[in-house]
Order: structure tokens, then sequence, then C-alpha cells
């Protein structure tokens, strides 16, 4: 999964604000290896300002009508508002990905439901730290997934998302993806999504304004790519089944290197 921010604040530093950019990225990730595109409107940084959500339609929407008639991958919208979702599929978006897992709008289950749409649900922390992080991930993402099958999504279009940062502490994060195949229990494919986060810059010890790769003049991937590609590698060894990335061409590589390790193809 191709990583398309069309929102200025990114907190990589990828950000577009240009529809005609966003076109050509998408293009180029789907050249690179990209099976599937996810288009968000919103930064997730911490301590972001909220978009309103007809500021991310207006970015979002634009972007998605132009690459669902270039473009034969999937397309997904990042977003955890109904109205963005609703406009997205309308405009040719193929799934949603809800970085609340259901608890800030459960009317997106119900969308993905009446659509007939693949629907990510990941856990998030932000509101709700823990001291006892997998369990609290399982305990979440159990509670969402069942959200969703009430609304009447089938299960085959569950997937399910641990969300390294959001609201974890570093180690945190770290044993998320060393047990990350403790969330099999929950019978649904895995997406991780740990490309160019901070905890990779903790784990390297850059220098602090290095860590989130908000550095003049020097791109993230420059910055992460390694310790990206070491998350995906063993990612996909602990099951995860869908990579989220920004680094389209290099982790595609890294998939299939550890796939013929780990899966045999």
């Amino acid at each position: 999964m191709g990583v398309l921010n069309v929102s200025p604040d990114s907190f990589s530093g990828d950000g577009l604000s240009n529809v005609e950019e966003a076109v050509a990225r998408a293009r180029r990730m789907a050249l690179e290896g990209a099976d599937i595109i996810d288009i968000g409107g919103e930064s997730t940084r911490p301590n972001a300002a909220p978009t309103s959500a007809e500021e991310e339609i207006r970015r979002v929407i634009p972007v998605v009508e132009r690459l669902a008639h270039s473009l034969s991958v999937p397309l997904s919208v990042d977003t955890y508002k109904l109205e963005v979702a609703r406009q997205a599929l309308s405009a040719g978006a193929n799934m949603i990905n809800d970085i609340w897992g259901l608890k800030r709008e459960p009317g997106l289950a119900r969308l993905a439901a009446r659509e007939g749409v693949p629907v990510v649900l990941m856990s998030n922390q932000r509101d709700s730290r823990s001291s006892d992080i997998v369990p609290a991930v399982v305990s979440d993402l159990n509670r969402a997934v069942e959200q969703a099958l009430d609304a009447g999504v089938p299960g085959e279009n569950i997937i399910v998302d641990p969300g390294i940062g959001f609201g974890k502490t570093q180690d945190q994060n770290l044993e998320v993806l060393r047990r990350l195949d403790e969330l099999r229990v929950l019978g649904k494919p895995v997406l991780l999504g740990s490309s160019r986060k901070s905890f990779i810059g903790w784990v390297l010890d850059l220098p602090p304004d290095q860590r989130s790769g908000e550095v003049a003049f020097v791109p993230p991937d420059d910055l992460r790519i390694e310790g990206t590609a070491a998350t995906v590698a063993i990612g996909i060894a602990r099951g995860a089944d869908i990579v989220r990335v920004h680094d389209v061409k290099e982790m595609a590589r890294v998939c299939k290197m550890s796939d013929a390790i780990v899966r045999g193809v």
C-alpha cells in the first residue's frame, strides 16, 4: 500500500497540495509496485490541527476522481469522517482506512457494508493509553471487528491494523512489532504501517530534529529508509499481509525478498 498524502503538514514531509503532483506520484508508485494507493487529506502526526470535512473533501476528491480513471490499482481513502468516505467512494475509491477503528464514526461500517468495500480498522491509543499494549490492541481490534460485523460488513472485507505510533510509547511500538503474530487470533488480514515513524529515529539514535524527518533540505526517506526496511521485513515474518509505505520501490523489493523467505512466493 503506497501512501499518498495530500495534506500540506504530513508528519513524513511528503505532503502534496497540487492535484497534478499527487496524480503523478500515485502513478509512479503503481509502476514501482504498489498494489493499493492510500489517499489521505488530514495529517495524523501528534498534535496536528484537525482538518474539517469540507477541507479534506477539497483535497482528496479531485485526486481520487483523476486516479480512478487512470489507474488499475485499488484506491483507499484514509479518513475517519463519514462524508469524506462517502464522497471518495462515489468518486471511485475502493476501500476505507479508518485510523480510529470506528470509535469516532461508527457509520463508516454501515457505509462499507452498503457499498461492499473493505475497511481497515486501526487500534488507536491516543484516547486510551495502556501499560499492557498488546492485549489492549487485540481487545480494541476485536471490538472494532465485532462492530463492523454487526453493521453488516462481511468478514472477508475486514482488515486490522495495530496502529504503530498513535498513542503508544516507543518501546510499545517495538513490542507490537515483536508480537505482531498475536493478532492472528483475530482471523483477519493484518496491515502494518511502520513506515518513517518516529520510533525508527529513536532506535537509530538520530539527532532529535531528524527523528521525525522534519529536517530542512533532507528528504525523510534518506533518514529512515533502512529502519523502515527492517520493520517491513520483520513485520512480514511476524504475519503482516499488507504494509503501508512511503518508499514503494525500495519496500516492494523488501517485500518480495521477505515473501520468498517466509512464504516461499
